[in-house]
């Protein structure tokens, strides 16, 4: 009877890990999992297929709802924009391929904002099997085990991803918020330097250790210039705004 008791203990934790672990979010840091899907734009295998660009995977609900209508057509209004950054973009819900390929057409057709009408580029993926939806940790049981959460994420060009969020299903995106999120991360890699609260691209930016040395200063008077700080731990590099 012990024996048995303990195997069904045993029995009940490992399904509860297996299944914790297939619902895990993917971790800041770590390698965006991979899946291959039927899309508006053909098969395709994310984020694989984007190659060294960075990429952005958006999920969403349900097909043809207001708010996701409205966030998607923000986002063909911003395509060429992202473009010049070097981002590619996909969305996905659980919704088919057909009920895709219809909703695309629709928004197409619409004149949202007066901007005219907007061809989409992206691609929109199907995932009715959940399966790329679980390994990116979109079904969020409270909300829906059928249906995703608003979510995206940012992987940079090594697939790694960089940053997540998560919006409730009455809120839509920022896009401009995720727009300055790709910029911020772009210019921390490339400056090895961090972006303070609220920073947009020209503000000055935090260091992270400082700035420099009484023989850097000896030897170029200048730094003092381009340094500032505010108490002792907050040191700034002057931006070009």
């Amino acid at each position: 009877m012990k024996t048995k008791t303990i195997l069904l203990v045993l029995s009940l934790f490992l399904i509860s890990t297996a299944y914790s672990q297939s619902d895990q979010i993917p971790l800041i840091g770590s390698k965006a999992p991979s899946f291959t899907a039927q899309s508006t734009n053909g098969e395709m295998t994310f984020p694989d297929d984007f190659g060294k660009s960075w990429k952005i995977l958006f999920s969403h609900p349900k097909d043809f709802t207001p708010v996701c209508s409205s966030e998607l057509l923000e986002l063909a209004y911003l395509q060429d924009e992202l473009e010049l950054l070097d981002v590619k973009f996909a969305i996905i819900s659980t919704d088919n391929i057909s009920q895709h390929n219809m909703w695309k057409a629709h928004l197409e057709e619409l004149d949202y904002k007066g901007r005219g009408k907007q061809e989409i580029h992206f691609p929109i993926l199907e995932d009715p099997s959940k399966k790329a939806s679980i390994s990116y940790g979109m079904l969020h049981a409270p909300t829906s085990t059928s249906r995703d959460i608003r979510g995206v994420y940012i992987i940079d060009p090594q697939n790694i991803v960089r940053s997540i969020n998560f919006y409730p299903i009455e809120v839509g995106r920022s896009m401009p918020e995720i727009e300055r999120t790709v910029i911020a991360l772009q210019t921390a890699d490339e400056t090895k330097l961090l972006t303070p609260a609220n920073w947009t691209a020209g503000d000055d930016m935090m260091v992270p250790h400082y700035p420099y040395t009484k023989s850097d200063l000896a030897e170029n008077p200048d730094l003092k210039n381009q340094y500032y700080n505010v108490g002792d731990r907050m040191w700034f590099k002057k931006g070009s705004k």
